[in-house]
C-alpha cells in the first residue's frame, strides 16, 4: 500500500518524523544538562528546540493522517496505525503542555515539572516510532507495490517501468 501523501515517488509521513523525534530528544537532553548545570543557555535552547519539534509533529500528524486513512478498514495495520496515532498525540500533547509551563519564562528554563512531562513524552514516542516502524518493516505500510532490490529509481520509473523489475520480491514463495 503506498502512501496518500508523496513527493518525487516518496512517502512524505517518514520523510517528516525524524524531525519531531530528532528535536524533542535533543531539547530534552539540553533541559536535562541545563538542570544539572543551571546555564540559562541550555534551558533556551532546550525550549527552542521542543518548539520547533510542536510544529514538526504537526506536520508529520497531518501527513500520517492522510495516509492511514488509506490502510484497508479491519486490518491489523489499522489498528497499529491508531495506536501510533494515538501515541504520537499523547507525545505531542506533553511536550506542548510543558511548553506552555515554559513559554512565559524570560528564560524559558524547565522546571522539574516539565522535565518530567519531556522524559514521559520520549519514552512514549520511543513506542509509537517503533510500531511506526512495525508498519513500515513487517506490515509494508508506504511501500511501493513493485519495491525490490532492482526496482527503477522513482522518479525516472514514473512512467511506464512499474514492474519492469519484479522478480525477487514477486517470486517469494
Amino acid at each position: 500500500m503506498q502512501a496518500r501523501i508523496r513527493v518525487l515517488g516518496h512517502p512524505v509521513h517518514p520523510m517528516l518524523v525524524v524531525f519531531p523525534l530528532g528535536l524533542f530528544v535533543t531539547g530534552t537532553i539540553f533541559d536535562l544538562i541545563y538542570l544539572v548545570s543551571d546555564n540559562g543557555t541550555f534551558a533556551e535552547v532546550g525550549f527552542w528546540m521542543i518548539s520547533a519539534g510542536i510544529i514538526g509533529a504537526v506536520l508529520a500528524a497531518l501527513t500520517g493522517f492522510a495516509d492511514w486513512t488509506k490502510i484497508p478498514s479491519g486490518t491489523r495495520a489499522k489498528r497499529i496505525g491508531r495506536v501510533h496515532g494515538a501515541l504520537n498525540s499523547v507525545m505531542l500533547v506533553l511536550f506542548a503542555i510543558a511548553w506552555l509551563v515554559r513559554v512565559g519564562n524570560t528564560d524559558h528554563a524547565a522546571g522539574g515539572g516539565a522535565f518530567t512531562l519531556e522524559v514521559i513524552a520520549v519514552a512514549v514516542g520511543g513506542g509509537a516510532a517503533w510500531l511506526g516502524g512495525e508498519l513500515v518493516d513487517r506490515l509494508g505500510i508506504g511501500v511501493h507495490e513493485d519495491a525490490n532490490p532492482n526496482s527503477p529509481s522513482s522518479i525516472a520509473g514514473a512512467g511506464g517501468q512499474r514492474g519492469a523489475a519484479r522478480s525477487p520480491r514477486a517470486s517469494r514463495t
